[in-house]
């Protein structure tokens, strides 16, 4: 981690006494409690799982979870309070026909509020008005798994469910008072071809809805937490509401990004901002998606930076820095012993070249499918991986015996190598131990679900500023 000077110390001590005000009791998993310990005092026995029907009080924050997943978002807040009642959520996945997310969903949290069909099918009468919509819309056409040049955005076809979000937001009678939306990082810049259009576009639609948005892109790691793990966190707040109208009356959008915002109270940042932008996003939604950062004057890297504001359309956007100087959770903090390592997990001898080659450099010739040569280079990666730092972000493709660029693979004290068992997985999300451990799922989808998911501990500490700020 870079060394703080003697002012950013001050400053972040400054800002983190600040989140420190607003906390209440919490809890998490014990291999993770040490991290906790310098976010929080105090911890509450973990009773996330009851299979009642969700009952929320007048003082509740009702919250619909769309695209659900195994309950990242439902883990952080209501880790974050009390105060968080899930009384809707939905979560079903086209390409399978067994739908383990859900099933894992239900088997931690009960059917009540279930909702296991097509979102698009399901018609706005069925969906409970709420306080707080949450959900980390589909990103596979935007993922690090692919090229952004072959990023569709929201054109593409897991894509098409923001319209989904836009949908609902439009026909509830009562608007959420707050959203909160998780993707990944490269979305502000999407797609290649016309950087920026996409997040344009889902800003230009929030705000002819109604809402004032915020956005960060946040990795984990920065903030103490066991994976480097980079996603964009979006938040809405409806005309009218109290955080909209403290923003509406910011003489200067800096001291909002970097003080007095709700993202920058839980993931403070030095007060030095860089390639601060301020522009208007103009046209209807057909203008944007067809103009938008196109042209002689469009900005080759994209306008969004990864830090900003929108209200009305207008945006204020700036490079920021995270001020972080607390406890560090690493990889090797998070490991099972040894001896509880099931055999299967362990790389046989005879493969251990077949993964130095997949995480080597490489400058060799290739041939593609259609039979050309090309020379085909990448750079190494660690083998096995640093114990004494956060993970790399784990993939959809964790799961396997086979070797992987990608997938983890650790040293143990005995001098074997292995791959990591999904406990292990589920606290590099900082999800409860076993939260993904229901008959029927496999170790594989397991580690996919995963790779899925969101590190719980983001959502958890944005919950607990929106629940003392709103």
């Amino acid at each position: 981690m870079r060394i703080l000077k003697e002012m950013e110390i001050k400053d972040y001590k400054k800002k983190e006494e600040e989140f420190q005000s607003l906390k209440g009791n919490m809890m998490l998993c014990e291999p993770l409690e040490e991290y906790h310990v310098g976010v929080r005092k105090t911890f509450r026995e973990l009773d996330l799982f009851s299979v009642s029907a969700p009952k929320a009080n007048n003082n509740d924050i009702k919250v619909v979870e769309l695209f659900a997943g195994v309950g990242g978002f439902r883990v952080g807040l209501e880790r974050a309070s009390k105060s968080f009642v899930t009384i809707w959520n939905n979560q079903w996945e086209p390409s399978t026909k067994r739908q383990d997310a859900s099933i894992v969903y239900c088997k931690q949290f009960g059917t009540a509020g279930h909702c296991n069909e097509d979102i698009a099918t399901v018609p706005i009468k069925d969906i409970p008005e709420c306080d707080l919509l949450v959900g980390g819309f589909p990103c596979q056409d935007y993922s690090v798994a692919t090229t952004l040049k072959n990023s569709g955005g929201i054109e593409g076809k897991k894509g098409v469910l923001w319209w989904q979000i836009h949908r609902i937001l439009g026909e509830y009678k009562r608007k959420p008072e707050m959203l909160f939306f998780e993707n990944v990082d490269r979305l502000l810049k999407s797609p290649a071809s016309q950087r920026g259009r996409d997040f344009a576009i889902i800003l230009a639609s929030l705000s002819d809805l109604g809402y004032a948005v915020e956005w960060r892109v946040i990795n984990a790691a920065d903030y103490g937490m066991p994976q480097r793990r980079r996603r964009t966190y979006i938040l809405g707040y409806r005309k009218g509401s109290k955080i909209y109208e403290d923003l509406k009356h910011q003489f200067d959008y800096k001291y909002w990004l970097t003080q007095d915002g709700i993202i920058s109270k839980a993931f403070p940042v030095l007060n030095d901002i860089s390639c601060r932008r301020d522009f208007e996003i103009k046209g209807d939604l057909k203008t944007v998606s067809d103009s938008f950062n196109k042209g002689e004057n469009a900005i080759k890297i994209g306008p969004f930076s990864n830090t900003g504001v929108m209200l009305d359309r207008k945006v204020c956007t700036m490079n920021t820095t995270p001020c972080y100087d607390g406890v560090q959770v690493t990889l090797g903090q998070i490991l099972v012993p040894e001896d509880e390592v099931p055999e299967e997990f362990f790389v046989n001898p005879d493969e251990i070249d077949r993964w130095k080659y997949q995480k080597g450099s490489k400058h060799e010739t290739r041939t593609s499918s259609e039979g050309y040569e090309y020379m085909y280079s990448e750079g190494s990666m660690a083998f096995p991986d640093y114990l004494d730092k956060p993970s790399r972000t784990i993939i959809t493709g964790e799961g396997g015996r086979g070797a992987s660029r990608f997938k983890h693979i650790v040293q143990t004290q005995s001098g074997r190598y292995r791959r990591l068992v999904p406990k292990e997985l589920e606290r590099l999300d900082m999800f409860p131990d076993n939260h993904t451990s229901v008959k029927g799922v496999s170790d594989m989808r397991r580690a996919f679900l995963m790779g899925n998911a969101l590190v719980t501990g983001v959502v958890e500490r944005i919950g607990i500023v929106l629940n003392n700020k709103r």
